[in-house]
């Protein structure tokens, strides 16, 4: 219990790890807003100061001549204000021979030439922006218009702006952080639930209730499909107690039936005759209890698929007509020998000879066991070719029947009919064993019908081309 309670809660992992995910995203998202938006300010903010280039070039030409007006730096100021832009910037309005003529704020001439290059015609430090105006007059330029403005100011984002990216972003987390929490926790109560019964049917508890009806598919499907499983295994539970109990009460019975008669023998109860029949009869009840060992030996290393099985091209009709003939020779005379219906044409088997032949005088077997008394046992095995690939033998007998109840079971392990079981001696394991074998070699094995007049089983195996 202690190894269970180990690890960290679904709810905590998937809330912690996507909360990580999705704050690191939007981090990463807000950071190239930001980038976006500072590129889209400078543009914008270079062509509004392009504009107050060529506004101040335009208004410092008079009469075809540069004419500089002493309210140009009064003007510049009120456009600053007007355009919302950063006090970081000055305007160098300069002739045409590069002296210059005005400057906001004033600066010397020295300074100017550190302001600009020495081709007069942009900034001369990188951390700012010029934008270029020509004075111009009916002659030809007369100067030039330079607005310098830095680039971190050109860039510059309003508090206001980033408090609310700032807000929107903590929003956004938080509604995040919200959502994944209730997913999540809707996500883990079902498993959590599932969790609890699983402990359950690991401490040995198989009847457990689960809420069923989900509105969500898959955990509808979960939660039912688990409570189906625990429902299996009750009754497999019940199945195998069953079963123990069944094939240790059919196994003890021959060992109990020939203790007590060789007993008898040995204490001298009976003598002579009487002696020998009781050892005779011991040794059938040996001979009844080697064939359930055998039977129980045989199922375990089938399902466990260690038996050998082959897969020859054999010949069809000499095999069938061998597995009868050598069939009634190991019967009673009342016995009657069973009619075989054969193709006119050699037909050849894909399959292993020896448990074609087991799964045959299996179903044989069974239907000696299940005639009725009173009426003539008639037996019918018919070979015939299919146009799929495969062949089919049907073993048909006039017999009792199987119960309507018992045929769907009629092939589990250990199930045995009530008149089964107080007529002959079995582990139950006859046609599950005969099924193993007939699916091993790529065939199958079912019961085709079954009434009061009798039972038919059909083995499909396929065709040896």
């Amino acid at each position: 219990m202690d190894k269970l309670n180990k690890g960290t809660s679904i709810l905590y992992y998937w809330t912690i790890r996507y909360l990580l995910i999705i704050s690191i995203g939007l981090l990463i998202t807000t950071a190239a807003t930001f980038w976006w938006i500072q590129q889209e300010a400078m543009e914008n903010r270079m062509q509004t100061t392009a504009l107050l280039a060529q506004e101040f070039a335009d208004l410092s030409v008079k009469d075809g001549s540069i004419n500089i007006s002493p309210r140009l730096g009064d003007l510049f100021e009120n456009r600053k204000q007007f355009f919302k832009l950063n006090t970081d910037m000055c305007v160098i309005i300069l002739d045409q021979s590069g002296e210059m003529l005005f400057s906001s704020p004033q600066m010397s001439k020295e300074r100017m030439r550190m302001e600009l290059n020495e081709s007069l015609n942009n900034a001369r430090s990188p951390e700012y922006r010029a934008a270029a105006a020509t004075i111009s007059g009916p002659e030809g330029m007369l100067g030039k218009v330079f607005v310098l403005q830095s680039v971190r100011s050109l860039k510059h984002i309003p508090r206001n702006e980033v408090l609310f990216f700032g807000l929107l972003q903590v929003f956004l987390i938080i509604l995040s952080w919200l959502t994944i929490y209730l997913l999540s926790r809707k996500l883990a109560k079902p498993v959590q639930t599932v969790a609890a019964a699983a402990v359950q049917i690991s401490s040995g508890e198989y009847n457990i209730k689960l809420q069923k009806g989900a509105k969500e598919r898959e955990i509808n499907e979960l939660i039912v499909s688990f409570q189906d499983m625990a429902g299996k295994l009750q009754q497999f539970e019940e199945s195998r107690a069953f079963m123990l109990a069944g094939v240790s009460h059919e196994l003890k019975t021959p060992v109990t039936s020939f203790k007590g008669l060789i007993h008898a023998v040995r204490e001298g109860v009976v003598e002579n005759e009487e002696a020998e029949e009781f050892l005779d009869i011991a040794l059938l009840e040996a001979d009844k209890l080697h064939r359930m060992v055998e039977d129980l030996l045989d199922y375990n290393a089938l399902t466990a698929g260690i038996v050998p099985i082959r897969h020859n091209r054999i010949a069809a009709i000499p095999l069938l007509s061998e597995v009868v003939y050598q069939w009634k020779l190991t019967q009673a005379e009342e016995v009657c020998e069973p009619m075989l219906i054969l193709p006119a044409q050699p037909l050849y088997l894909l399959g292993d000879p020896l448990r074609i032949q087991q799964i045959i005088v299996n179903l044989l077997n069974n239907s000696v066991q299940a005639g009725e008394t009173g009426r003539k046992l008639q037996l019918t095995l018919e070979l015939r070719e299919q146009p799929e690939g495969t062949a089919q033998i049907t073993v048909t007998d006039n017999g009792t029947g199987i119960a309507p109840d018992m045929q769907s079971q009629v092939f589990e392990a250990f199930v045995r009919s009530r008149e089964k079981n107080s007529i002959v001696r079995g582990l139950g394991l006859g046609l599950t064993f005969s099924r193993l074998l007939a699916e091993s070699m790529g065939g199958s094995l079912d019961l085709l019908e079954s009434s009061e007049q009798g039972s038919t089983f059909l083995l499909e195996l396929p065709l040896g081309r």
